[in-house]
């Protein structure tokens, strides 16, 4: 099999002729490069017999790494996501032109976006701007967007936004993605983020997939990124399919976004006749209907609890695994309510003392400040587990707290998602339990 040669003459990002200006120009744009540059040629494809195939191996297709970028605007996390160029999948056609009408993408829906970034987190892929997986795709952070998306050739931060819709924050949806592309530079801190859910219903941050090194991830990240948050646009891709077009399964889990304060939806509504058929009539006053409220957390939680489930597992807001028991009819019911509530625990000297409300998950995430912060921080240090403070501590939410409060967690025998560092109700009870 013969292959074709192409050269590809990439501009110094230190140099003014006019060459190099007007191709930096033209990458910033989402173009092709013309090769009048000045400086060195790179071969995308080189000649013939070359063998096609073989996860994390870089082949005929694959795109050089570009220099490393120096100066004031880096920063440490930048690193972990240098940016590719657009190209073919490895062993596959090219794709039309970018901007297409969405009548002529690849259909897909939600679930299957996600599905699909669920593969490359399973299997842990590596971070590379030079590899090619076993599907095709360019191992970095925008050949694994065009993974997900489905798209029929490996695009590059400066064109994925020509495949999809801009859309606010507020409107994110799972599958959505968050894009920087910085088109002065495309190498310094040029990301992009798949949005996987709201992880409360204060909407500060998210469950993002993202390939960075050193291997695909999941994980809550801070809406909209680490650094450089305030240039991340969000935007849909063209061809998803809608709830409207029959495309999207009744039964599929909607996305956290779905529910929480301020949701208003034919979810929540569903949620709720779930709900009560499960047990949780005595929680609905009236309804259920569209419009998430107090009456929908409690009797989320009351079936969240009634599976065993404890800490962050039982916060009130249903997630795929709630959605999926509920839907299915499979877990425990609800069970009903007690006649008597038991009486609090005695403290030193027989003196009873009640363990305060949980106040709520929202209260302990980046950004948040309240009492609820510095009282839990006071606990934590009288429970002797205060050895991150330096100073402190305060009514504002830190990583000393998060880490004491992770120390408290893995002293209860909890680990994984359990041992998160965000108190939820057990973790609460347990830290203001009386102690012997």
């Amino acid at each position: 099999m013969t292959v074709p040669v192409f050269e590809e003459y990439e501009p110094a990002p230190d140099c003014d002729c006019p060459g190099c200006v007007g191709q930096r120009r033209t990458l910033a744009a989402g173009g092709h490069p013309a090769a009048h540059g000045c400086r060195r040629a790179l071969v995308l494809f080189t000649a013939a017999g070359v063998v096609l195939g073989g996860p994390g191996v870089a082949g005929a297709a694959q795109s050089p790494e570009p220099p490393e970028p120096t100066g004031r605007g880096r920063t440490a996390v930048d690193s972990d996501h240098e940016q590719g160029r657009r190209g073919p999948l490895y062993g596959g056609p090219l794709a039309g032109p970018a901007g297409v009408p969405a009548a002529q993408l690849p259909q897909t829906t939600r679930a299957d976006i996600i599905n699909r970034a669920k593969k490359w987190v399973t299997a842990k892929v590596p971070y590379s701007m030079a590899a090619y997986w076993s599907d095709g795709y360019r191992q970095d952070c925008s050949g694994y967007v065009s993974m997900a998306w489905n798209l029929a050739r490996n695009e590059w931060t400066g064109s994925l936004a020509q495949y999809g819709i801009k859309i606010t924050r507020a409107e994110l949806q799972p599958g959505d993605i968050l894009l920087f592309h910085n088109p002065a530079n495309p190498t310094n801190g040029s990301h992009v983020t798949i949005f996987g859910g709201w992880t409360d219903g204060t909407h500060t941050s998210y469950v993002a997939y993202e390939q960075a090194k050193p291997h695909t991830r999941k994980q809550s990240t801070p809406m909209a990124y680490w650094n450089n948050s305030d240039q991340y646009v969000p935007y849909r891709y063209r061809g998803v399919a809608t709830a409207t077009s029959g495309a999207v399964p009744a039964d599929a889990y909607p996305g956290a976004g779905s529910f929480g304060p301020g949701a208003e939806n034919a979810y929540v509504t569903r949620l709720g006749e779930m709900l009560i058929a499960r047990g949780g009539k005595r929680f609905y006053q009236e309804g259920p209907g569209p419009r998430w409220g107090e009456a929908d957390r409690k009797a989320t939680e009351a079936f969240q609890l009634a599976q065993g489930w404890t800490s962050g597992e039982a916060d009130g807001l249903p997630g795929p695994d709630t959605w999926e028991l509920l839907v299915t009819g499979k877990g425990k019911n609800i069970p009903a309510a007690q006649s008597a509530a038991p009486a609090p625990a005695a403290g030193p000297g027989g003196v009873s003392a009640a363990i305060p409300p949980y106040p709520g998950a929202r209260y302990f995430r980046s950004g948040q400040s309240s009492e609820h912060v510095t009282r839990l921080g006071r606990q934590l240090v009288e429970r002797g587990y205060g050895r991150h403070y330096t100073s402190g501590p305060g009514p504002r939410w830190g990583e000393a707290d998060r880490r004491n409060v992770e120390a408290f967690q893995r002293a209860q025998g909890w680990r994984g998602a359990a041992a998160d560092g965000h108190p939820g109700r057990e973790t609460w009870r347990r830290l203001f339990a009386p102690t012997p």
